[in-house]
């Protein structure tokens, strides 16, 4: 199976006919037909069934096009991305921040560099604290953005600013008109949080071990946003 074979199966699937497909691709029907048939053959499973001159696809065939669009599309947005190469050397600017900081940050950063270096291309990516600290070790990330001090050796960091903690409750909750919490307080919250891999989840079981105490995670998940919008419908902190 190859990315031509996939691209022909997906233009009969959609049409539903080899005469409308072999047109669509500029190919004749014998050379489509064939094509399929071999792809049929090396997967060793039916795509179609034929009646009345309209080819049915099979439950195996609904299942490769799901699985085909993403790779067709894929395949085209790399020859795209090429393309941009020709005749011209891009630069570009990796930069790893956390989610926790990439709402507030990401939109000045990006015009900022647009307006120092408008030639050249940033590329951003959300990732938690050791997953940055790695890319920058193996080379994949030009800059990142995470907590100080750095934990792995060889990686040097600068302050570029400070921020504290803050709890986020629902407009529910009984603690909204509370213009501050103690982290005691905090200490008793059930809590809908990133994993343990982040280091905000860290940082807040630190917190709380200075003083004796345990977080109280009833839920986690892996992107914070998720975690905003969840906490509304919840009774929940974060």
């Amino acid at each position: 199976m190859d990315f031509r074979q996939l691209r022909y199966f997906v233009a009969v699937y959609e049409e539903g006919h080899v005469g409308r497909a072999a047109e669509r691709l500029s190919l004749s029907q014998p050379a489509l037909s064939q094509q399929i048939r071999q792809l049929e053959h090396s997967l060793d499973l039916s795509l179609f069934e034929r009646s009345n001159k309209r080819l049915l696809p099979t439950l195996a065939a609904h299942t490769l096009y799901n699985h085909a669009l993403p790779l067709l599309d894929g395949l085209q947005r790399a020859h795209e991305a090429m393309r941009n190469f020709k005749g011209q050397s891009l630069r570009t600017l990796a930069i790893g921040v956390l989610q926790t900081v990439r709402p507030s940050l990401v939109p000045q950063l990006l015009e900022r560099v647009r307006k120092a270096q408008p030639h050249l291309v940033v590329q951003i990516y959300e990732l938690s604290g050791l997953e940055i600290e790695r890319r920058l070790l193996n080379g994949n990330l030009d800059i990142g953005i995470s907590y100080l001090p750095p934990r792995q050796p060889g990686l040097h960091g600068s302050l570029l600013y400070e921020d504290e903690l803050q709890v986020v409750i629902p407009d529910t909750h009984p603690l909204k008109d509370f213009k501050k919490v103690s982290i005691k307080q905090a200490a008793e919250l059930p809590m809908l949080m990133l994993g343990e891999e982040f280091q905000i989840r860290q940082i807040w079981k630190e917190q709380l071990a200075a003083q004796g105490r345990r977080p109280q995670v009833q839920a986690e998940m892996n992107n914070m946003a998720g975690i905003l919008d969840s906490l509304a419908h919840t009774s929940l902190a974060t």
